[in-house]
């Protein structure tokens, strides 16, 4: 089993362990690297952004899915991506625990995805969640999703909240904590 699917069973694990430092960390240099290439291409070069992103996401950017350059992904292994899935620019996944994204989802600028956190009695001990953006919901700019959440097919979720619970399904959810104001449909 790798320390990728340890933490997905939710197992803590410290950042200092060898095979974490071997198997993240190399996953990590692999993705800062081409992120790093994606975000220094001219925005004009659209085939050469969708190739390095289908390095990153080991081709997945496919049937109208794109990622609007600048971005952050440290573990492009650990991302699942459905059809025409839209994210602009400055989108931030933090995602060794695990993040699906299904069809139609929409990622407004800003929007960061979250799915470790740190032990508070030990900061270099670390846990995972997985984050799951299901069918054609809409993310606002600079919405932050924590790790655990799932955010339900056609849900909205407005600008500059943070999602600490799932949202269900057709809900608009506002705020800080998010909370839902009312359903779609």
């Amino acid at each position: 089993m790798s320390i990728f699917e340890d933490l997905r069973a939710g197992q803590v694990i410290d950042i200092r362990n060898v095979q974490y430092q071997k198997e993240v960390h190399g996953e990590i240099d692999r993705c800062n690297d081409l992120c790093h290439e994606i975000n220094a291409t001219m925005p004009s070069q659209r085939d050469r952004i969708v190739k390095l992103e289908n390095d990153l996401l080991h081709g997945q950017m496919h049937d109208g899915t794109f990622f609007t350059p600048p971005m952050f992904i440290d573990c492009g292994n650990r991302v699942n991506l459905g059809r025409n899935v839209y994210a602009n620019h400055n989108l931030t996944m933090m995602s060794v625990g695990t993040i699906t994204i299904d069809d139609g989802a929409m990622l407004g600028p800003g929007v960061g995805l979250f799915t470790d956190n740190h032990e508070p009695n030990d900061i270099r001990k670390i846990t995972t969640k997985e984050i799951h953006i299901k069918k054609n919901a809409w993310l606002g700019a600079r919405v932050n999703v924590a790790p655990g959440v799932t955010i339900g097919e056609n849900a909205i979720i407005g600008t500059g909240a943070v999602v600490t619970k799932d949202i269900p399904d057709n809900a608009v959810a506002v705020g800080v904590p998010a909370k839902v104001i009312k359903y779609n449909k």
